[in-house]
Protein backbone atom coordinates (compact mmCIF):
# COMPACT_ATOMS: atom_id res chain seq x y z
CA UNK A 1 0.00 0.00 0.00
CA UNK A 2 2.56 2.39 0.98
CA UNK A 3 4.25 1.93 -2.59
CA UNK A 4 1.21 3.04 -4.55
CA UNK A 5 0.82 6.02 -2.19
CA UNK A 6 3.81 8.00 -4.07
CA UNK A 7 2.34 7.59 -7.56
CA UNK A 8 -1.06 8.31 -6.46
CA UNK A 9 -0.18 11.39 -4.57
CA UNK A 10 2.20 12.17 -7.58
CA UNK A 11 -0.62 12.25 -10.48
CA UNK A 12 -3.18 13.90 -8.45
CA UNK A 13 0.00 16.56 -8.05
CA UNK A 14 -0.25 16.94 -11.71
CA UNK A 15 -3.43 17.23 -11.99
CA UNK A 16 -3.57 20.22 -9.79
CA UNK A 17 -0.76 21.96 -11.27
CA UNK A 18 -2.81 21.28 -14.81
CA UNK A 19 -5.85 23.06 -13.32
CA UNK A 20 -3.93 26.17 -11.67
CA UNK A 21 -2.56 26.74 -14.76
CA UNK A 22 -5.50 26.16 -16.92
CA UNK A 23 -7.04 28.70 -14.07
CA UNK A 24 -4.18 31.63 -14.84
CA UNK A 25 -3.75 31.55 -18.24
CA UNK A 26 -5.33 34.95 -19.64
CA UNK A 27 -6.08 35.65 -15.74
CA UNK A 28 -3.82 38.53 -15.47
CA UNK A 29 -2.57 39.04 -11.58
CA UNK A 30 -4.29 36.51 -9.08
CA UNK A 31 -4.05 35.61 -5.43
CA UNK A 32 -4.18 32.39 -3.57
CA UNK A 33 -7.39 33.46 -2.26
CA UNK A 34 -8.62 33.94 -6.09
CA UNK A 35 -6.86 30.50 -7.28
CA UNK A 36 -8.99 28.49 -4.60
CA UNK A 37 -12.30 29.72 -5.62
CA UNK A 38 -11.22 28.93 -8.78
CA UNK A 39 -9.88 25.56 -8.60
CA UNK A 40 -11.79 24.84 -5.78
CA UNK A 41 -7.93 23.42 -4.42
CA UNK A 42 -6.90 23.84 -0.50
CA UNK A 43 -4.89 27.04 0.29
CA UNK A 44 -2.29 24.88 1.15
CA UNK A 45 -2.18 22.85 -2.60
CA UNK A 46 -2.46 26.09 -3.93
CA UNK A 47 0.66 27.85 -2.47
CA UNK A 48 2.39 24.68 -2.60
CA UNK A 49 2.19 24.65 -6.58
CA UNK A 50 2.36 28.12 -7.46
CA UNK A 51 5.86 27.53 -5.23
CA UNK A 52 6.44 25.20 -7.44
CA UNK A 53 5.43 26.58 -10.53
CA UNK A 54 7.27 29.85 -9.86
CA UNK A 55 10.30 27.59 -9.71
CA UNK A 56 9.73 26.52 -12.72
CA UNK A 57 9.49 29.14 -14.41
CA UNK A 58 5.63 29.01 -14.81
CA UNK A 59 4.54 31.69 -12.94
CA UNK A 60 5.51 35.44 -11.57
CA UNK A 61 5.26 35.83 -8.25
CA UNK A 62 4.58 39.69 -7.82
CA UNK A 63 5.79 41.82 -4.87
CA UNK A 64 3.11 43.40 -2.48
CA UNK A 65 3.42 47.05 -1.99
CA UNK A 66 1.27 49.34 0.05
CA UNK A 67 1.64 52.68 0.01
CA UNK A 68 1.12 55.57 3.07
CA UNK A 69 -2.74 54.71 4.66
CA UNK A 70 -2.82 51.24 2.91
CA UNK A 71 -2.81 49.20 6.52
CA UNK A 72 -4.23 45.98 6.53
CA UNK A 73 -4.31 43.62 9.48
CA UNK A 74 -2.50 40.53 8.56
CA UNK A 75 -0.26 39.41 5.89
CA UNK A 76 -0.49 40.65 2.66
CA UNK A 77 -1.74 38.01 -0.29
CA UNK A 78 0.46 36.75 -2.45
CA UNK A 79 -0.12 37.91 -5.97
CA UNK A 80 0.90 35.36 -8.78
CA UNK A 81 0.49 36.11 -13.15
CA UNK A 82 1.11 33.52 -15.46
CA UNK A 83 3.98 33.82 -17.66
CA UNK A 84 3.08 33.88 -21.37
CA UNK A 85 6.09 33.74 -22.52
CA UNK A 86 7.47 31.12 -20.41
CA UNK A 87 7.62 29.04 -23.77
CA UNK A 88 6.07 28.32 -26.96
CA UNK A 89 4.15 25.67 -29.32
CA UNK A 90 3.61 24.72 -32.53
CA UNK A 91 0.31 23.63 -34.27
CA UNK A 92 0.56 22.53 -37.81
CA UNK A 93 -1.95 21.61 -40.46
CA UNK A 94 -0.46 19.21 -43.52
CA UNK A 95 -3.28 19.78 -45.99
CA UNK A 96 -3.07 18.41 -50.00
CA UNK A 97 -1.41 20.61 -51.39
CA UNK A 98 -0.26 22.94 -48.55
CA UNK A 99 1.34 23.44 -44.61
CA UNK A 100 -0.20 26.01 -42.56
CA UNK A 101 2.11 26.58 -39.39
CA UNK A 102 0.95 28.81 -36.25
CA UNK A 103 3.83 29.70 -33.56
CA UNK A 104 1.62 30.57 -30.21
CA UNK A 105 2.70 31.90 -26.60
CA UNK A 106 1.61 29.89 -23.44
CA UNK A 107 -1.40 31.74 -23.38
CA UNK A 108 -2.45 30.70 -26.98
CA UNK A 109 -1.95 33.55 -28.63
CA UNK A 110 -0.52 34.04 -32.11
CA UNK A 111 2.21 35.09 -32.80
CA UNK A 112 2.77 34.40 -36.31
CA UNK A 113 1.27 32.40 -38.86
CA UNK A 114 3.03 30.89 -42.37
CA UNK A 115 1.58 29.01 -45.33
CA UNK A 116 3.31 27.09 -47.40
CA UNK A 117 2.21 24.93 -50.64
CA UNK A 118 3.49 21.30 -50.79
CA UNK A 119 3.43 18.75 -53.18
CA UNK A 120 1.96 15.09 -51.07
CA UNK A 121 2.18 12.59 -53.83
CA UNK A 122 5.49 11.81 -55.84
CA UNK A 123 7.79 13.26 -53.73
CA UNK A 124 10.55 11.52 -50.89
CA UNK A 125 9.81 11.50 -47.49
CA UNK A 126 13.17 13.26 -46.79
CA UNK A 127 11.62 16.57 -49.29
CA UNK A 128 8.53 16.68 -47.22
CA UNK A 129 10.29 16.59 -44.27
CA UNK A 130 12.70 19.27 -45.79
CA UNK A 131 9.36 21.27 -46.59
CA UNK A 132 8.09 20.89 -42.86
CA UNK A 133 11.52 22.62 -41.50
CA UNK A 134 11.25 25.54 -43.59
CA UNK A 135 8.15 26.04 -42.60
CA UNK A 136 8.55 25.94 -38.98
CA UNK A 137 11.69 28.13 -39.44
CA UNK A 138 10.18 30.70 -41.20
CA UNK A 139 7.12 31.18 -38.58
CA UNK A 140 9.69 30.58 -35.54
CA UNK A 141 11.49 33.50 -37.28
CA UNK A 142 8.60 35.55 -38.03
CA UNK A 143 7.96 35.54 -33.81
CA UNK A 144 10.72 35.82 -32.93
CA UNK A 145 10.86 32.71 -31.14
CA UNK A 146 13.75 30.70 -30.58
CA UNK A 147 13.50 26.66 -31.52
CA UNK A 148 14.90 25.78 -28.19
CA UNK A 149 11.71 27.26 -26.64
CA UNK A 150 9.55 24.87 -28.16
CA UNK A 151 7.77 22.70 -25.48
CA UNK A 152 5.49 20.91 -27.77
CA UNK A 153 4.41 20.44 -31.67
CA UNK A 154 1.13 19.26 -32.56
CA UNK A 155 0.55 18.07 -36.24
CA UNK A 156 -3.05 17.50 -38.05
CA UNK A 157 -2.93 15.08 -40.59
CA UNK A 158 -6.23 14.06 -43.01
CA UNK A 159 -6.10 10.68 -41.36
CA UNK A 160 -7.22 8.64 -38.77
CA UNK A 161 -5.30 8.56 -35.33
CA UNK A 162 -5.40 6.27 -32.25
CA UNK A 163 -5.19 7.71 -28.69
CA UNK A 164 -1.32 6.80 -28.62
CA UNK A 165 -1.10 9.30 -31.92
CA UNK A 166 0.01 6.76 -34.23
CA UNK A 167 -1.65 6.74 -37.90
CA UNK A 168 -3.79 4.12 -38.67
CA UNK A 169 -1.96 2.90 -42.18
CA UNK A 170 -5.10 3.35 -45.02
CA UNK A 171 -3.36 5.55 -47.02
CA UNK A 172 0.07 5.18 -48.61
CA UNK A 173 0.98 9.02 -48.29
CA UNK A 174 1.32 8.19 -43.78
CA UNK A 175 3.15 4.85 -44.34
CA UNK A 176 6.06 6.61 -46.48
CA UNK A 177 6.10 9.66 -44.04
CA UNK A 178 6.32 9.26 -40.91
CA UNK A 179 6.25 12.36 -39.66
CA UNK A 180 6.30 12.58 -35.84
CA UNK A 181 9.34 10.83 -35.86
CA UNK A 182 11.46 12.85 -38.41
CA UNK A 183 9.85 16.11 -36.65
CA UNK A 184 11.19 14.69 -33.57
CA UNK A 185 14.49 13.44 -34.91
CA UNK A 186 15.39 17.22 -36.17
CA UNK A 187 14.65 18.84 -33.99
CA UNK A 188 14.21 17.14 -30.43
CA UNK A 189 10.70 18.58 -30.34
CA UNK A 190 7.62 16.76 -28.30
CA UNK A 191 5.77 15.89 -31.01
CA UNK A 192 1.71 14.79 -31.10
CA UNK A 193 0.09 13.92 -34.24
CA UNK A 194 -3.82 14.16 -34.22
CA UNK A 195 -6.90 14.08 -37.43
CA UNK A 196 -7.30 17.34 -38.77
CA UNK A 197 -11.12 17.26 -38.17
CA UNK A 198 -10.02 16.64 -34.56
CA UNK A 199 -8.14 19.53 -34.33
CA UNK A 200 -11.00 21.32 -36.04
CA UNK A 201 -13.41 20.74 -33.43
CA UNK A 202 -11.06 21.78 -30.33
CA UNK A 203 -10.12 24.68 -32.37
CA UNK A 204 -14.16 25.82 -32.63
CA UNK A 205 -15.29 24.86 -29.10
CA UNK A 206 -11.87 27.23 -27.62
CA UNK A 207 -12.02 29.96 -30.08
CA UNK A 208 -15.03 29.57 -32.61
CA UNK A 209 -19.04 29.85 -32.81
CA UNK A 210 -19.15 26.56 -30.68
CA UNK A 211 -17.98 28.02 -27.21
CA UNK A 212 -19.58 26.34 -24.55
CA UNK A 213 -21.15 23.84 -26.60
CA UNK A 214 -20.57 20.00 -25.46
CA UNK A 215 -22.05 18.40 -27.78
CA UNK A 216 -20.50 19.11 -31.17
CA UNK A 217 -19.58 18.34 -34.80
CA UNK A 218 -17.53 20.11 -36.83
CA UNK A 219 -17.13 19.32 -40.31
CA UNK A 220 -13.74 20.03 -42.45
CA UNK A 221 -16.28 20.16 -45.84
CA UNK A 222 -13.96 21.35 -48.61
CA UNK A 223 -12.63 18.83 -51.09
CA UNK A 224 -13.68 15.94 -49.04
CA UNK A 225 -15.48 15.92 -45.92
CA UNK A 226 -14.43 14.95 -42.45
CA UNK A 227 -15.81 15.48 -39.04
CA UNK A 228 -14.49 15.73 -35.17
CA UNK A 229 -16.75 14.76 -32.78
CA UNK A 230 -17.07 16.08 -28.57
CA UNK A 231 -19.70 14.42 -26.48
CA UNK A 232 -19.66 15.64 -23.10
CA UNK A 233 -16.92 18.69 -23.89
CA UNK A 234 -14.54 15.28 -24.70
CA UNK A 235 -13.05 14.59 -27.82
CA UNK A 236 -14.25 10.73 -29.34
CA UNK A 237 -11.69 8.59 -30.97
CA UNK A 238 -12.83 5.43 -31.03
CA UNK A 239 -11.12 2.16 -30.54
CA UNK A 240 -8.53 2.75 -33.06
CA UNK A 241 -9.01 6.42 -33.68
CA UNK A 242 -11.30 5.85 -36.22
CA UNK A 243 -14.47 7.51 -34.64
CA UNK A 244 -15.99 10.24 -37.51
CA UNK A 245 -14.81 8.79 -40.17
CA UNK A 246 -16.86 9.13 -42.61
CA UNK A 247 -16.97 6.49 -45.32
CA UNK A 248 -20.05 4.97 -44.72
CA UNK A 249 -21.65 7.89 -46.51
CA UNK A 250 -20.55 5.61 -49.23
CA UNK A 251 -24.01 3.41 -48.35
CA UNK A 252 -26.18 6.53 -48.04
CA UNK A 253 -29.08 7.27 -50.91
CA UNK A 254 -28.62 10.74 -52.24
CA UNK A 255 -24.72 11.05 -50.61
CA UNK A 256 -22.48 8.24 -52.33
CA UNK A 257 -19.35 9.41 -51.32
CA UNK A 258 -16.77 11.53 -48.73
CA UNK A 259 -16.67 14.21 -51.35
CA UNK A 260 -17.58 17.79 -49.74
CA UNK A 261 -19.00 20.94 -50.40
CA UNK A 262 -16.33 22.36 -52.68
CA UNK A 263 -16.46 19.25 -54.95
CA UNK A 264 -19.87 19.07 -55.19
CA UNK A 265 -20.47 22.73 -56.26
CA UNK A 266 -18.29 22.38 -59.22
CA UNK A 267 -19.81 18.80 -60.15
CA UNK A 268 -23.29 20.00 -59.71
CA UNK A 269 -22.58 23.30 -61.90
CA UNK A 270 -20.92 21.48 -64.38
CA UNK A 271 -23.87 19.37 -65.07
CA UNK A 272 -25.65 22.59 -65.08
CA UNK A 273 -23.68 24.31 -67.52
CA UNK A 274 -24.51 20.99 -69.78
CA UNK A 275 -28.30 20.99 -69.67
CA UNK A 276 -28.19 24.88 -69.58
CA UNK A 277 -25.92 27.15 -71.29
CA UNK A 278 -27.19 30.26 -70.69
CA UNK A 279 -25.55 30.83 -67.00
CA UNK A 280 -23.38 32.95 -65.43
CA UNK A 281 -21.06 30.30 -64.67
CA UNK A 282 -19.99 29.35 -68.13
CA UNK A 283 -19.05 33.29 -68.65
CA UNK A 284 -17.27 32.88 -65.39
CA UNK A 285 -14.94 30.15 -66.57
CA UNK A 286 -14.66 31.46 -69.69
CA UNK A 287 -16.39 28.93 -71.49
CA UNK A 288 -14.24 25.85 -70.29
CA UNK A 289 -16.23 23.54 -67.68
CA UNK A 290 -13.53 21.78 -66.60
CA UNK A 291 -12.37 25.21 -65.44
CA UNK A 292 -14.86 26.17 -63.14
CA UNK A 293 -14.55 26.40 -59.44
CA UNK A 294 -16.57 26.17 -56.47
CA UNK A 295 -15.86 29.65 -55.80
CA UNK A 296 -17.48 30.55 -59.55
CA UNK A 297 -20.32 28.78 -58.84
CA UNK A 298 -21.15 30.54 -55.42
CA UNK A 299 -20.51 33.90 -57.17
CA UNK A 300 -23.16 32.97 -60.13
CA UNK A 301 -25.40 32.23 -57.20
CA UNK A 302 -24.91 35.44 -55.68
CA UNK A 303 -25.31 37.26 -59.09
CA UNK A 304 -28.93 35.42 -59.08
CA UNK A 305 -27.92 33.05 -61.62
CA UNK A 306 -30.79 30.04 -61.59
CA UNK A 307 -28.44 27.82 -62.72
CA UNK A 308 -26.20 28.05 -60.17
CA UNK A 309 -28.84 28.33 -57.79
CA UNK A 310 -30.72 25.23 -58.25
CA UNK A 311 -26.55 23.82 -58.43
CA UNK A 312 -26.07 24.79 -54.83
CA UNK A 313 -29.62 23.77 -53.99
CA UNK A 314 -28.48 20.37 -54.72
CA UNK A 315 -25.78 20.42 -52.96
CA UNK A 316 -27.93 21.91 -49.75
CA UNK A 317 -29.87 18.72 -50.20
CA UNK A 318 -26.68 16.27 -50.34
CA UNK A 319 -25.31 18.23 -47.35
CA UNK A 320 -28.50 17.80 -45.10
CA UNK A 321 -28.32 13.92 -46.06
CA UNK A 322 -24.90 14.03 -44.60
CA UNK A 323 -25.53 15.88 -41.58
CA UNK A 324 -28.66 13.83 -40.81
CA UNK A 325 -27.19 10.48 -40.86
CA UNK A 326 -23.67 11.72 -38.61
CA UNK A 327 -26.31 13.14 -35.96
CA UNK A 328 -28.60 10.35 -35.77
CA UNK A 329 -25.31 8.52 -34.75
CA UNK A 330 -24.11 11.33 -32.34
CA UNK A 331 -27.05 13.74 -31.46
CA UNK A 332 -24.88 17.04 -31.27
CA UNK A 333 -26.80 20.11 -30.37
CA UNK A 334 -24.34 21.99 -33.00
CA UNK A 335 -22.73 20.67 -36.28
CA UNK A 336 -20.54 23.63 -37.56
CA UNK A 337 -19.38 23.59 -41.06
CA UNK A 338 -15.29 24.71 -41.20
CA UNK A 339 -12.29 25.28 -43.56
CA UNK A 340 -11.76 27.03 -46.10
CA UNK A 341 -15.23 26.64 -47.97
CA UNK A 342 -16.63 28.17 -44.97
CA UNK A 343 -17.51 31.61 -45.36
CA UNK A 344 -19.20 30.29 -48.78
CA UNK A 345 -21.34 27.63 -47.01
CA UNK A 346 -23.51 30.54 -45.13
CA UNK A 347 -25.69 30.58 -47.66
CA UNK A 348 -26.43 26.93 -47.92
CA UNK A 349 -27.49 26.47 -44.13
CA UNK A 350 -31.21 27.78 -44.45
CA UNK A 351 -32.18 25.02 -47.31
CA UNK A 352 -30.06 22.24 -45.33
CA UNK A 353 -31.84 23.65 -42.23
CA UNK A 354 -35.41 23.50 -43.95
CA UNK A 355 -34.46 19.74 -45.44
CA UNK A 356 -32.68 18.64 -42.42
CA UNK A 357 -35.37 17.48 -40.44
CA UNK A 358 -36.36 14.66 -42.87
CA UNK A 359 -33.44 12.77 -42.53
CA UNK A 360 -33.44 12.94 -38.40
CA UNK A 361 -35.60 13.01 -35.64
CA UNK A 362 -33.07 14.88 -34.14
CA UNK A 363 -32.07 17.92 -35.64
CA UNK A 364 -29.35 20.36 -34.62
CA UNK A 365 -28.52 23.68 -35.16
CA UNK A 366 -26.63 24.56 -38.00
CA UNK A 367 -23.38 27.54 -38.23
CA UNK A 368 -20.75 27.50 -40.29
CA UNK A 369 -16.94 28.44 -38.78
CA UNK A 370 -15.68 31.65 -38.89
CA UNK A 371 -11.67 30.90 -37.70
CA UNK A 372 -10.62 30.22 -41.63
CA UNK A 373 -8.62 28.03 -43.21
CA UNK A 374 -6.08 28.04 -40.19
CA UNK A 375 -8.80 26.46 -37.95
CA UNK A 376 -6.75 22.72 -38.03
CA UNK A 377 -3.57 24.74 -36.89
CA UNK A 378 -5.21 26.91 -34.13
CA UNK A 379 -6.59 23.34 -32.89
CA UNK A 380 -3.09 22.02 -33.17
CA UNK A 381 -2.11 25.10 -31.04
CA UNK A 382 -5.15 24.04 -27.82
CA UNK A 383 -4.18 20.27 -28.66
CA UNK A 384 -0.18 21.49 -27.69
CA UNK A 385 -1.04 23.05 -24.81
CA UNK A 386 -3.23 20.94 -23.41
CA UNK A 387 -0.49 18.59 -23.60
CA UNK A 388 1.91 21.20 -21.68
CA UNK A 389 -0.91 21.66 -19.14
CA UNK A 390 -0.68 17.77 -18.56
CA UNK A 391 3.03 17.99 -17.85
CA UNK A 392 3.77 21.13 -16.38
CA UNK A 393 5.43 19.70 -13.77
CA UNK A 394 7.68 17.94 -16.00
CA UNK A 395 8.76 20.71 -17.62
CA UNK A 396 10.86 23.96 -16.80
CA UNK A 397 10.53 26.98 -18.85
CA UNK A 398 13.06 28.82 -17.21
CA UNK A 399 15.88 27.04 -18.43
CA UNK A 400 14.55 28.05 -22.15
CA UNK A 401 15.36 31.06 -23.98
CA UNK A 402 13.09 33.88 -24.14
CA UNK A 403 11.04 35.31 -27.29
CA UNK A 404 12.95 37.97 -28.82
CA UNK A 405 11.18 41.48 -27.94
Amino acid sequence: MLGETAPSTQLVRRVNAGAMLKAMRGAGIVTGTELMARTGLSRATVISICDELVRLGWLQELENQRGAGDYVKGRPARRFVFDDGAASVLGIDIGANKITTIVADMAGTPLSQVTMPFRTYNVSAAERADVLDKIAADALEKAGVPAESVLAVSVGVAAPVNRDGEVLTVQEFWQSFDVRRIVSERHGWHVLLENDANLAALAERWQGTAQGVDHLIVMLAGDRLGSGILESGRLLHGQSGGFGELGFLNNVDGVGSTYGIAHSAVSAGRQAIERQQDTIMLELCAGEPEDLTAEMVFEAAAQGDQAAVDALDSVALRMAKVIGAISTLANPELVVLAGGVAASAEVLLPTITKELSEFTFTPPRLATSTLGEGIVSLGAIRHALDYVEEHALDLSPASLPKRAS
